[in-house]
């Protein structure tokens, strides 16, 4: 064999070798630790990428060396790995932006983490209300005959308390207003429906009237917000976000993952907006790799089985 020809052969063998891909391994981990131990957002940088490529492309040699060799579960699952590193070189290449944006209003640029700068979004992304629901709240409520004092009921939103022939439903409490709404019943038939504030749907010779005494502070149990996204022709799309369920539009997730108060009370939301072109593809890698380990299994339990 000529002298170049024997190079190149042994430099082929040393690009599929399993040492390569131990050598890989531990230069991208001894990469990845400076991101994973910073206080700012971790990203995959240009070394790491480079890195993620030489492992596939260690791997789609080996694999094409070892090709007639190699049994077919191992293939498969060569093929989900590769299919999950080119995922994860593709979505090194997306972008993490953040924005707060007040309730009724909308911005047209975010924060850019990558570039670490308000980069312009190229449309207005407005939050159009802000929804909050509670886990059950403690309330007192103070039950009035007239001017009278009746009596003094504790107990959560949900529940009930009687009042002789009627049953008094602690519906929900409004926190900003500081308004409990109740519905009442008599028997199994819905009379009306009344609140602390004195607004009611009730028969005028009902003869109670209702007080919030006090409540403990509620627990959000679940928050989410309606997004609009608009250019200067008006709404091109709208949807809701939370934290585990995003709204998705071109490409792009917005997920909801802050709702607060400013020191004067205006409720404001922290929206995450994500680029990730590289997702489906790892996750078609997963799917891959998961048919990989099933293939192994089965030619496994029907050896043992003969």
């Amino acid at each position: 064999m000529p002298r170049s020809l024997k190079r190149f052969d042994e430099f082929y063998r040393f690009l599929a070798s399993k040492r390569l891909a131990v050598i890989l391994f531990l230069l991208i981990c001894l990469s990845l630790v400076p991101g994973t131990l910073a206080e700012s957002d971790f990203r995959v940088g240009v070394l790491s990428r480079i890195l993620f490529g030489c492992l596939g492309l260690n791997l789609l040699l080996c694999t094409a060396r070892r090709l007639r060799t190699l049994p077919r579960p191992v293939l498969v699952l060569h093929l989900g790995t590769m299919v999950i590193i080119v995922g994860m070189v593709a979505s090194s290449f997306g972008y993490v932006a953040t924005v707060n944006i007040y309730e009724g209003s909308a911005v047209d640029a975010a924060y850019r983490w990558d570039r670490e700068e308000d980069t312009p979004l190229g449309l207005q992304l407005g939050v159009r209300e802000i929804h909050k629901d509670y886990y059950p709240v403690a309330v007192k409520v103070g039950v009035l005959r007239g001017e009278e004092k009746f009596g003094l009921f504790e107990l959560r939103t949900g529940q009930y308390f009687s009042l002789g022939p009627y049953s008094i439903r602690a519906d929900s409490l409004d926190v900003p207003s500081e308004t409990l709404k109740l519905s009442i019943h008599q028997g199994d038939r819905l009379i009306g429906a009344t609140d602390t504030s004195a607004a009611a749907t009730l028969p005028p010779d009902f003869p109670y009237t209702f007080k919030l005494v006090g409540y403990k502070d509620p627990v959000v149990s679940r928050a989410w917000v309606d997004l609009e996204l608009a250019n200067s022709g008006g709404v091109i799309a709208a949807g809701t976000s939370e934290v585990n369920g995003p709204f998705h539009w071109e490409g792009l997730s917005y997920y909801c993952t802050l709702i607060d108060s400013d020191d004067y009370g205006n409720d404001f939301a922290g929206i995450q907006i994500v680029k990730d072109p590289g997702r489906p593809v790892v996750f078609a890698g997963f799917a891959v790799v998961m048919a990989g380990c099933l293939l192994w299994a089965r030619e496994k339990f029907s050896v043992r089985r003969k």
